[in-house]
């Protein structure tokens, strides 16, 4: 590669120039799949070229492909002084941990994180888990008691508390920490509206409350997983170096809690506005798992998420993407391709025989480690919020209510309801 931007991917159409501000992506990702097929070009916040992959069978493929990386070693162009230093998508090129290796190293870092998450050991999470989402219901009903039109936040009483109560006990981080964590998250990842500088102040004030997490688990280690991270050892005696260990951290912070928060305020969106889909659930002609299943594929928790890079030019969905060029995995385009889904695939059903074959949490070497527990705080969290309170409704139009300020993450910023009547026990 020279020493210029990559070229472009060779597809059809003008470049579509991505808002930072992002918003609801359904209606921009009908119209590129129309304009652009399974792949289109784009241009990043801070006039970077590069692709978007829209279409299911597409980003299957390119998920898994041999020729497709993770580590920004293979993107010339942001390490020849091309792309500024304070380019906002830095962050998520150059963080460091299991997501951004290939390879040997992503294999070793994700077996040392994986023995945490299988189906097994997140099944005796349940307990917890189940009297975490007692606790905050309670707080959810208060919350709603003690307001003039009983309306409370369900984002900020419950979808937020839950999985960020569950992640940070599992990584042993103390709860003074907690709050801040989820603002520094939100700013470093999921704005992208923001400048330069305010995402690097956020950053390096992330990375030192990760580290002094590490340090505190390290002085007093304990049961918990950044406990056993800092102990583990390969085979060959080796450890998770100090970069490691914070940034597979930081990795499990950000996805052990953002990504299950939309998934819970999305589904909770979903149902409200389709109340026949609630009632077969209730009704037992349905599961909770069915709801987390189309709700991954119909309105997953992550948009356009950054970057892979192919290490050859890569001809994918009919599209040429050139080496080098930094890609965006278009999971929200994926979940409602007709070519995939079929015609009705902006339906939202639960009783659909594919919603398990979303491609949300992603696909190949790089799916997601903690997706056994990302759905079973959801199913436990959705369950128990409509069995307590059945009549839960939005409060405001969903025309109304403020989405993120990302391309990124796919949710709104706080979800009103009306929790309505309490069921008897």
């Amino acid at each position: 590669m020279s020493s210029l931007i990559p070229p472009v991917p060779q597809g059809s159409g003008t470049p579509h120039v991505i808002d930072p501000v992002g918003g609801c992506p359904h209606a921009l990702n009908a119209r590129l799949r129309a304009e652009h097929g399974p792949v289109a070009e784009v241009v990043l916040p801070g006039g970077v070229p590069g692709a978007v992959v829209l279409g299911h069978d597409a980003l299957r493929e390119f998920l898994a492909h041999p020729d497709v990386a993770k580590g920004a070693r293979h993107f010339p162009a942001l390490h020849d002084g091309t792309i500024p230093a304070d380019w906002p998508l830095r962050v998520f090129a150059n963080a460091l941990g299991m997501h951004t290796a290939d390879g040997a190293d992503h294999r070793r870092l994700r077996a040392l994180v994986g023995k945490a998450f299988t189906i097994r050991q997140v099944e005796r999470l349940r307990p917890r888990i189940e009297e975490l989402t007692a606790e905050l219901l309670d707080d959810l009903g208060r919350a709603a008691a003690g307001s003039p039109d009983s309306v409370a936040d369900l984002y900020a009483h419950f979808a937020l508390p839950l999985p960020m109560n569950v992640i940070c006990e599992l990584l042993g981080v103390d709860p003074e920490h907690r709050d801040r964590l989820h603002d520094l998250t939100n700013t470093v990842v999921i704005a992208t509206d923001i400048t330069p500088a305010e995402k690097m102040a956020a950053l390096q004030e992330l990375m030192a409350l990760t580290a002094t997490i590490a340090a505190a688990r390290a002085e007093h280690p304990g049961e918990d997983l950044t406990s056993a991270l800092i102990a583990a050892r390969e085979d060959d005696g080796d450890r998770l170096t100090q970069a490691e260990l914070i940034g597979t951290m930081r990795l499990m912070l950000v996805a052990g809690h953002e990504t299950t928060l939309n998934l819970v305020v999305n589904a909770v969106r979903a149902l409200c506005a389709h109340r026949d889909q609630l009632a077969l659930v209730l009704d037992a002609k349905a599961t909770w798992s069915d709801v987390v299943d189309e709700t991954l594929r119909w309105d997953t928790p992550v948009s356009w998420f950054p970057f892979r890079y192919p290490t050859r030019d890569l001809t994918v969905g009919g599209t040429l993407i050139p080496q080098g060029t930094p890609v965006l995995a278009g999971y929200s385009a994926a979940g409602r391709d007709e070519a995939f889904h079929g015609p009705d695939a902006d339906r939202f059903d639960i009783t659909r025989p594919t919603a398990a074959r979303s491609l949300s949490l992603g696909h190949g070497a790089h799916y997601c480690t903690g997706a056994p527990l990302a759905r079973l705080e959801a199913t436990i969290a959705l369950e128990r919020l409509f069995t307590r309170f059945p009549d839960l409704d939005l409060a405001v139009p969903e025309a109304d209510l403020p989405y993120q300020r990302s391309f990124i993450s796919n949710n709104v910023r706080s979800l009103p309801v009306r929790p309505g009547r309490q069921a008897t026990a």
